[in-house]
């Protein structure tokens, strides 16, 4: 591994894509798909956590994401409750802070309950924060900051780019460095709209079941190979 651990990505994205597709070609129900998706969840986050990303974000359910087959929904549902209940160990152990991005009163009523428990169990540590986008929507999520700027009376003069960020999702988090998609599609599929201005983008045709932490590092490797400009004519040291 050649990694540089001195330039770390401070914040990595991933959408993790193709959970369906992996259980279609097995000739397993979609659910199989999901429940395997999981298993690289955990491992990624270790992953990650191990390595020294400070911030990483994971687009767990979107805000059209309610449009699927009602069994698979109730069943993405069940899995996002059993992950929050019966990994807070996992993420006590590694010191591991969980946040929660997008729309939460949408959610049921058990769900919120488990999201906002496992926030509160993880809220003082430090070595990672994870951003759960569960009825995540990145429009949504702009519209829901703008509504929650217009309701605190701000003057028009008074907004500026950190205004908005401070009344949006994970205002501790900073701009996301490196996106990662897997599953082949490329595009951002409404993920994190404000959030990714200048982020170094990896689309990999790996299903996510199949993504292993070799490729996770040699994704990093690739961002770090990157000459990030950020709109200016060098590269910002």
């Amino acid at each position: 591994m050649a990694i540089d651990l001195n330039r770390l990505p401070l914040h990595v994205a991933i959408t993790m894509d193709g959970n369906g597709r992996w259980a279609t070609e097995k000739k397993l129900p979609r659910t199989s798909g999901h429940d395997q998706g999981l298993h690289t969840v955990k491992r990624i986050v270790k992953a990650a956590a191990d390595l020294g990303i400070k911030y990483l974000t994971l687009y767990v359910f979107s805000t059209e994401n309610w449009k699927r087959a009602e069994q698979e929904v109730g069943f993405l549902m069940n899995l996002i409750h059993v992950h929050l209940v019966g990994e807070l160990d996992f993420y006590a152990e590694n010191k591991i802070k969980i946040n929660h991005i997008g729309n939460i009163e949408a959610l049921p009523k058990n769900i919120q309950k488990d999201i906002l428990e496992a926030k509160e169990k993880t809220k003082d540590f430090d070595r990672m924060t994870i951003n759960l986008a569960i009825n995540y929507g990145g429009r949504d999520e702009i519209i829901r900051g703008v509504q929650k700027i217009i309701k605190s009376g701000k003057l028009p003069e008074e907004i500026d780019e950190k205004t908005i960020s401070s009344f949006l999702d994970m205002p501790e988090s900073p701009d996301v460095d490196l996106l990662i998609r897997t599953g082949g599609e490329m595009r951002l599929s409404n993920y994190l709209l404000w959030h990714i201005p200048y982020a170094e983008q990896i689309y990999t045709n790996t299903l996510w079941p199949d993504y292993t932490n070799e490729e996770f590092y040699s994704n990093i490797e690739v961002y770090q190979k990157r000459n990030r400009r950020f709109g200016a004519e060098k590269a910002a040291k």
